[in-house]
């Protein structure tokens, strides 16, 4: 899995002057949480680009002082002015501790649903699991090879035996409708054995004025 790398410092003074002074150097503060301990730093506002301005699902290892943490992405903070980022959250990841991550999805294969003239309409990007970080992934793979008209693909249909999948079972994640012109068409086809429509009555004689 790809890994976005981010130097940084450590973070010694705080307050909002000090986070202040530290925007008005293009630098982010941001917590590393889920260790030993919860560490503060801050890094160029720029490192962040390829980790926060993506859907991938990625790992970041923050390089602190001559020490790497090996994380994944928690939460972000914007300005509600100028949406710049103005804070970053990330998880420090533990072997023998599970973690809660959402993974992107992927639909691989033709849906059957699909070649008849239906349209796949996704209604999930992502699923919430939870795991080892050892069995992080960038994306799971979900096939939509048997996936029928006016069928559905479900949260309980997609099983990861290493993935504990915290969504309700029932939310659908895709699904195949009928496309407006298969619509049209079989609204404006008469069914079989249907009459036909009676011809429109002629229009009534003007009458004669006196």
């Amino acid at each position: 899995m790809n890994t976005i790398t981010i130097e940084g410092q450590l973070r010694t003074a705080f307050g909002k002057g000090a986070t202040r002074q530290l925007r008005s150097q293009e630098m982010v503060p941001g917590v590393i949480y889920g260790g030993a301990q919860e560490i503060n730093f801050a890094a160029p506002a720029a490192a962040f680009k390829k980790l926060v301005y993506t859907p991938s699902f990625q790992f970041c290892e923050v390089k602190l002082d001559g020490k790497a943490y090996r994380t994944i992405l928690k939460d972000l903070q914007f300005d509600k002015v100028n949406d710049e980022l103005i804070h970053v959250d990330l998880l420090e990841l533990v072997e023998d501790k599970k973690v809660i991550a959402n993974i992107p999805l992927k639909f691989v294969g033709a849906s059957k649903g699909v070649k008849d003239g239906g349209k796949l309409i996704v209604k999930m990007k992502s699923l919430k699991i939870k795991t080892y970080p050892k069995h992080l992934r960038e994306q799971i793979e979900v096939s939509i090879d048997n996936l029928e008209l006016n069928g559905n693909i479900r949260v309980e249909d997609v099983t990861i035996p290493e993935f504990e999948i915290l969504n309700s079972p029932r939310i659908p994640i895709a699904s195949v409708v009928l496309t407006r012109q298969l619509k049209q068409e079989e609204t404006a086809t008469p069914a079989a054995g249907a009459a036909a429509p009676a011809a429109a009555a002629a229009p009534a004689a003007p009458v004669a004025k006196k």
